[in-house]
Formats: structure tokens, sequence, C-alpha cells
């Protein structure tokens, strides 16, 4: 386990779900499941997408009607109020994107790697390649 509870940045479209943005794809094998589970054992989910408008609320209001409600979407606390012309970094202590370098890992292992124990249902693992081709 990486720490007791993080604070942790999850990326919306390619992560959670099937990169179609704008629409919404199918949920990510497993996403919701340990997701779920991370707040369970206490850490804070952000929403962290690019994402913005109605297209925001949609991936709100899904990712809401399977069983996950964020701590904060877009902003490192619920109340944080910022001037949104500038650029700015989400104060998280790890963050969950399918742009990483090296590529997504599976949900399996976001699980294992951050609970420290099996995943109740572990997937197989699996990299999608990152914009290096790695």
């Amino acid at each position: 386990m990486i720490h007791d509870t993080m604070t942790i940045a999850v990326d919306f479209d390619g992560t959670i779900v099937e990169d179609q943005y704008p629409s919404i794809g199918k949920p990510q094998l497993f996403a919701f499941e340990t997701l779920k589970k991370l707040q369970e054992k206490g850490h804070r989910l952000i929403l962290w997408t690019y994402r913005h408008g109605k297209a925001l609320d949609e991936a709100v209001d899904f990712c809401k009607q399977n069983g996950i409600t964020f701590y904060a979407v877009n902003k490192s606390f619920p109340e944080e109020k910022f001037e949104t012309k500038y650029s700015r970094k989400i104060n998280a202590d790890l963050f969950i994107d399918d742009r990483n370098f090296g590529g997504m890992v599976s949900w399996g292992e976001i699980y294992q790697k951050i609970i420290g124990e099996e995943s109740p249902k572990a997937d197989p693992p699996k990299r999608k390649k990152s914009w290096f081709g790695i």
C-alpha cells in the first residue's frame, strides 16, 4: 500500500471509460469497482478531466449512476475558487490517467498497487501504448 489514505485524481475519457469524447464510452473493465473500493478504504477521489460544461456534467452524472460521487471535480477541494483563465494543477497524491508515461495499466494492477492486496476481480495486466509507443 502506498499511503493509508490519499487524494487521487482520476481522468475520465480513456481511463474510467473508453475514449469516445465528446460522447461517453463504455466503462473500462473494473474501473467503477476499483474506484468504489478505493473510496471504501477512505481515499478521496477527484475527477480530473479535460471536459467542461455540458460534457463535464454528463461525465459526473454517469459516474454517479455507476456509484461514484467525487470529492471534487477539476479542483483540489470542493470549495476551491480559482481564476479559470489561468492554467493550474490539481493537488493530489496520485494521478490515474491513460496518458501516463508508459500507458494505462489495468484497474486490477492499480488496485493492487494502491491497496496492497489482490483485486476481488483481478483482470490480466494490459498496457495501452503511450504516445511514445512504449
